[in-house]
């Protein structure tokens, strides 16, 4: 790969950091929502018992709840690609001498980047109010995870925002996307219990952070 590429990769990824770091209400939304869920949900429901669930209920969704948190600040980064086009920045790129795939790459790795580092604050939150954790296998394995589903959702986000041409499609689009998978992932409750649900949720990727 040619310096110029790497170059435009590098950029591009700068530029979702800087654009993260500077978006000081981003951070806070993408931040404090999980942590609600895990903290005041987690913590008041700690002593719920539910069917197939073993141990307490934090425990439980913590690591749904670190996915949600990864899924969604994946997704996001389509609003990006919006803007892009919506203010010319895109066009500009594009006809830039350098290659699609090089755009593509920098705006993914950028976006998987944020991604997993509010996945990580979230983890490390979830450690410090009693979350137990797993053994070094588990724990590469919990790491392989959530790389992979930030950098599959920041693709999917990606297509879906170069399809779209307006910001107020594409929040209800995601969330009509996000939801089904978010609650059939058996984040928040067992799906067992029940043979119909548990064969649709089988199908959803995030269900596998329970099998």
């Amino acid at each position: 790969m040619r310096s110029t590429e790497l170059q435009a990769i590098y950029v591009m990824w700068l530029r979702q950091m800087k654009r993260f770091i500077r978006s000081k209400s981003r951070i806070t939304a993408m931040i404090v929502q999980p942590l609600f869920f895990l903290v005041i949900l987690g913590l008041g429901l700690r002593s719920a018992i539910l069917p197939g669930m073993s141990g307490d209920y934090v425990t439980f969704i913590a690591p749904g709840i670190v996915a949600m948190t990864i899924l969604f600040s994946s997704i996001f980064t389509g609003v990006s690609v919006l803007w892009d086009k919506q203010f010319g920045f895109l066009q500009e790129v594009l006809v830039a001498p350098i290659s699609r795939f090089s755009i593509i790459i920098g705006r993914t790795l950028g976006g998987a980047t944020v991604a997993l580092i509010q996945g990580f604050i979230i983890l490390f939150i979830a450690v410090g109010i009693g979350v137990p954790t797993s053994d070094a296998f588990g724990l590469m394995l919990t790491l392989v995870f959530m790389v992979l589903t930030a950098f599959t959702a920041v693709g999917f986000g990606l297509v879906l925002a170069s399809k779209m041409q307006d910001f107020q499609g594409f929040p209800l689009i995601m969330n009509l996307v996000m939801m089904p998978l978010l609650f059939l992932s058996s984040a928040f409750f067992p799906v067992i219990s029940d043979r119909t649900m548990k064969t649709i949720a089988f199908f959803n990727p995030l269900f596998k952070i329970r099998v």
